[in-house]
């Protein structure tokens, strides 16, 4: 028995920041059902697959929902998706508004049909900006909200962070603002209007540490957490590879100091307190790495583990599922499907009562689409079979 055990959720986002979201309830036990266009979403071709429609991607943000196709341009598409909404808790998309309205599928008329529905709305922009409207994506997003220039700040050269964070912590957003709306249902009767903008959403993530001494007025520092700037902040390179290691505490810094052969230092005005330490972080972690450069990984893992200091081996993606906790925990799991064969998933990271929800299969394009227009009263759709050439 899982949270979201009979709570229903209507899906038509596409790429990756709606489908995390909904994937994520999915875990959390949510009939997920995925409506898909004719051509279904582009990250089913993204990414190496044994199948055709399979890809990479589209398996890492949609596994354990229901796939069904839906050309919502057709009455009868439009007639399924209306049903649909009847039936359900939540209906989450990605689409323009401007373009939902001019088929019936704005929020007031479907909640107006059913008003316990949560109405979601997954955005570049909120949309009573100037922004309202556009498309964004990913990199748009990142640019627009400081990652770029945060790279910039830390390396000289405005990048982008080599992950798809923008469209993942959104979606990490409109998973708990969803389960925050549906708490809500449960003390009112009534459902709601959830917009999660991507950029408002980036934005207050990368401000969180980064807004700094904007926080006063006047502001008694720019924007940036120097700790994180501060371009000797990365794995210290040791004489075998490389480690990562966190003094953070006045005592770590002193104990380290002593280790290190440089006992003075642990007496240094600069480096005395967290404040100081925050003010010459660079010049800090400069010397850190000096000293770290000179003994072996695993030297330095077991004095970090008796002066009681955070320290581990930096891990590449390819030791991930090697590694021995990873493994001890059974985070990672094997699915068996009779056509694509033996397929690994990173698992749920949380439990509920110590046990982790399973994972479950990404579902093919329409997979479920004639389960679910029997579940609705409604006959299977007449589908074009390919001719012999």
């Amino acid at each position: 028995m899982l949270p979201l055990n009979g709570v229903r959720i209507l899906d038509l986002s596409t790429v990756v920041l709606g489908p995390y979201a909904s994937q994520i309830l999915a875990d959390y036990g949510a009939d997920v059902i995925k409506i898909e266009a004719p051509e279904g979403d582009s990250t089913r071709r993204t990414g190496p697959s044994t199948e055709d429609g399979m890809g990479a991607i589209f398996l890492g943000v949609n596994r354990g929902k229901r796939s069904i196709v839906l050309d919502l341009k057709t009455p009868h598409g439009q007639e399924a998706l209306l049903k649909l909404v009847d039936t359900a808790d939540v209906l989450m998309h990605s689409i323009r508004p401007q373009k939902l309205a001019q088929i019936g599928l704005d929020p007031v008329t479907l909640r107006a049909r059913n008003p316990r529905l949560v109405y979601v709305g997954l955005h570049g922009f909120a949309q009573d900006g100037p922004y309202g409207g556009m498309p964004a994506y990913d990199d748009i997003i990142q640019g627009m909200s400081g990652c770029a220039a945060l790279m910039e700040k830390q390396t000289g050269t405005p990048q982008y962070y080599p992950t798809i964070a923008a469209d993942k912590t959104s979606g990490l957003v409109a998973a708990h603002a969803i389960l925050a709306a549906l708490f809500m249902r449960e003390r009112t009767g009534e459902g709601s209007y959830v917009e999660v903008p991507m950029l408002e959403s980036m934005v207050a993530f990368n401000l969180v540490e980064h807004f700094y001494g904007q926080h006063f007025e006047p502001p008694l520092a720019g924007p940036g957490y120097p700790r994180l700037l501060n371009p000797w902040r990365r794995p210290y390179r040791t004489t075998d590879g490389h480690l990562c290691a966190m003094p953070y505490t006045d005592a770590h810094w002193c104990r380290f100091f002593i280790e290190a052969g440089a006992p003075e230092l642990a007496l240094d005005d600069r480096f005395t307190n967290i404040s100081a330490r925050t003010r010459n972080i660079e010049k800090l972690y400069e010397l850190a790495a000096q000293f770290i450069a000179g003994r072996s990984t695993a030297t330095w893992l077991e004095i970090f583990n008796r002066l009681e200091i955070p320290a581990s081996r930096m891990h590449r993606l390819e030791d991930l599922q090697q590694d021995e906790h990873l493994s001890a925990t059974g985070f990672f799991e094997t699915l068996h499907d009779p056509a694509m064969g033996t397929l690994r998933f990173p698992g749920v990271p949380v439990k509920f009562d110590h046990v982790r929800p399973p994972v479950r299969m990404a579902p093919r394009l329409g997979e479920h689409t004639d389960q679910l227009l029997a579940e609705l009263g409604m006959k299977p759709v007449t589908r074009n079979k390919p001719q012999p050439t």
